[in-house]
């Protein structure tokens, strides 16, 4: 079949990579510095506007991996799973903004959230989370360059390896020159051709398909959960899972955390709620791919679902549209694995280098270095596990459980001020162990086994909603939320959510950390004053006229 798949030509495609990572090169190089401060590297100083933070956002998010996933999702479980996979994405952005604003407030200055850990309880949290952001974004990048190299192996003469090498040259070429600072800027341009893209795109493959009548002559196609707007497979499987993972995503993810501290304080919220809009509504509009391909029963070549997207471009494009195509996935998953590589890199600078080796007086021209080294081993490892052909959509959501067991420590560390360094470690090291072994079915589900993971479980359903609920309107509406979600959920939670794996797993996750944090914080009468914070991070590389509006850097305060 692939062989009556129309394909750009190879000097074509030679000449898009080109002029792409062409021009985000040139962007790079404009903006790059004799001498690169080590602060603009990993956040850009924090006086990034509005426009370029919106677009920032937009195009991080807007990423290969998540328009091939959302595609998977609705060609497996109907019209319902891109709705299930965009909304509760959007959602995830939208979550940012109020956690967002006192998370700037305790810690303006700071680069990551494992470096605010750091100040906040010690090096054994700061680790923790920052470990928990290493895997997460070698995840990322390594789902982007499947995604890219399925892009090349169909629509080109060239193969996966080839498309994943050249991918992977081209974003690193122009990341490492400036950091954070290129990943944004290039970011507006690279939303611009995505979302121009897809409002053209998706309209002429419908159409190409069979327009409205496909939803006739296509019908039987699908099967009765596929063909039901409010599918319990569908929810179970992809929306409810997406719901606890897309908070620990807000929380946990350093791609986001990192825009956050970008961005001017006073736009956060302005910035979060245009791109929850832009993502949802183009990410949900991807997602019809997969479902005009499930009412036209075509076939994903050779079984991969992540072949599914180039698939139907290469099956109703014309030549010019094939191109634009190709532009709207490279920029799409450049956008984000730069986000990766610069997240990766401000670990690496900020919590490894800043203060685990230099104890928090680094050299900060050699803080670059290691971001750039990071970088360059990070590529280097993502186009290794991309050789793996994962399924992109069952990454996500794993990454997104995992961090599942970070969510209630990290929030409340910045809202509570009896939670211990002994309270964070104990209950995210506990959760993950409870998380494992439900997530991959290591242990029979039956029996009292069964009925204690279903109890967990359900409290995580209140956790997890309590915790939307707290963001927005406060303490007490996040109690009444989270109980009366509970107990409505139990009589019919109790005795079958063990039956999802997946989402099991992650409302577990959520459970135990809570009860676990909360229960040992009780113990402890130990008060925390959060202006602290603020001395304990700050700038590594200030500039001269910030440098004399301090006589001591704040990383000389010393811990009481």
């Amino acid at each position: 079949m692939q062989d009556q798949l129309q394909q750009l030509s190879g000097p074509i495609v030679v000449a898009l990579f080109l002029a792409f990572f062409g021009a985000s090169l040139i962007i790079s190089l404009r903006i790059s510095q004799k001498r690169e401060n080590a602060d603009g590297y990993m956040t850009g100083g924090g006086r990034v506007g509005f426009g370029i933070s919106a677009a920032s956002m937009t195009a991080t998010w807007i990423w290969a991996a998540s328009m091939y996933a959302s595609a998977t999702s609705g060609y497996t479980y109907g019209l319902s799973g891109p709705i299930h996979y965009g909304l509760w994405g959007a959602l995830m952005i939208l979550l940012i903004y109020p956690f967002g604003r006192r998370i700037r407030q305790v810690a303006p200055r700071a680069h990551t959230i494992a470096e605010v850990m750091f100040a906040r309880h010690g090096r054994s949290s700061q680790l923790m989370l920052a470990g928990s952001n290493v895997l997460g974004s070698i995840i990322s990048l390594t789902s982007n360059l499947i995604a890219g190299g399925a892009l090349i192996s169909m629509l080109s003469p060239f193969t996966f390896g080839q498309g994943v090498l050249a991918i992977g040259a081209g974003v690193l070429l122009y990341t490492l020159w400036s950091g954070f600072r290129a990943s944004v800027l290039t970011d507006f341009m690279q939303v611009l051709f995505m979302l121009g893209a897809v409002i053209i795109i998706i309209p002429v493959v419908f159409f190409a398909a069979g327009g409205p009548d496909l939803f006739v002559t296509g019908a039987h196609n699908l099967t009765p959960q596929q063909s039901n707007f409010f599918s319990s497979d569908a929810f179970f499987n992809q929306g409810a899972p997406y719901i606890a993972a897309v908070l620990a995503y807000a929380i946990g993810n350093q791609t986001i955390a990192q825009r956050l501290f970008a961005v001017r304080e006073d736009l956060i919220k302005k910035t979060f709620v245009t791109a929850t809009f832009g993502y949802g509504a183009t990410i949900i509009g991807i997602g019809m791919l997969g479902v005009i391909a499930l009412y036209a029963g075509i076939e994903p070549i050779g079984g991969d679902v992540n072949n599914l997207i180039p698939q139907m471009a290469a099956t109703y494009l014309p030549p010019a549209l094939l191109a634009l195509f190709f532009i709207m996935i490279i920029g799409s998953l450049s956008s984000t694995a730069d986000a990766d590589l610069t997240a990766l890199s401000s670990i690496v600078m900020a919590d490894i280098y800043g203060q685990n080796i230099a104890k928090g007086k680094p050299n900060p021209r050699t803080m670059v270095l290691v971001g750039r080294i990071t970088m360059i081993v990070a590529m280097t490892a993502g186009m290794y596990f991309a050789g793996s052909h994962l399924n992109i959509l069952d990454l996500l959501v794993f990454v997104g459980a995992l961090w599942g067991a970070l969510v209630f420590p990290v929030i409340a560390s910045f809202y509570w001020n009896r939670v211990t360094n002994a309270a964070f470690s104990v209950s995210v090291v506990v959760a993950l162990a409870a998380f494992l072994p439900v997530r991959f079915e290591w242990i029979p589900m039956t029996g009292w086994v069964a009925i204690v993971f279903d109890v967990l479980a359900t409290i995580g359903i209140g956790v997890v909603l309590g915790l939307m609920a707290f963001g927005f309107f406060g303490k007490r509406v996040a109690f009444w939320v989270g109980g009366i979600a509970t107990v409505a959920a139990a009589p019919f939670a109790i005795g079958f959510l063990h039956t999802y794996p997946v989402l099991s797993g992650s409302l577990v996750a959520y459970s135990v950390s809570t009860i676990l944090c909360t229960l040992i914080t009780l113990g402890s009468n130990k008060r925390f004053d959060f202006d602290l914070i603020k001395l304990r991070t700050g700038d590594f590389d200030p500039v001269e006229e910030i440098a004399s509006q301090h006589t001591e850097s704040p990383r000389s305060a010393v811990k009481e």
